[in-house]
């Protein structure tokens, strides 16, 4: 297994990204301190149903490969918090999602 963290910017702002590589997948991040944006191994709806009271913010996409990727695919689904406080919307691209809590 090999993990890489990195600082990624868009548009001026830095994040970080992590992408954990596991067999016949892997697991990508990106991420400050507010919230962030994963790959479809993201459980939404524990987030929203279970750890309702923790408040967190993120957004999940699907078929992404790398954190280019993530950064330019919809979030096919988001936490309530998300939407509710940053303006989160299903569809909307990653990096945009990521931008509102910079």
């Amino acid at each position: 297994m090999v993990i890489t963290v990195s600082s990624i910017e868009i548009n001026s702002i830095v994040f970080t990204a992590v992408r954990v590589e596991l067999p016949k997948t892997n697991l990508l991040i990106v991420s400050n301190e507010i919230g962030y944006i994963m790959c479809a191994a993201l459980d939404v709806n524990v987030l929203n149903e279970k750890l309702k009271d923790r408040e967190v913010v993120a957004g999940r996409a699907v078929g992404v490969r790398t954190i280019q990727d993530l950064l330019q695919a919809p979030l096919e689904m988001i936490t309530e918090t998300a939407a509710e406080r940053y303006g989160w919307e299903v569809g909307m691209k990653g990096k945009d999602a990521l931008l509102k809590i910079a």
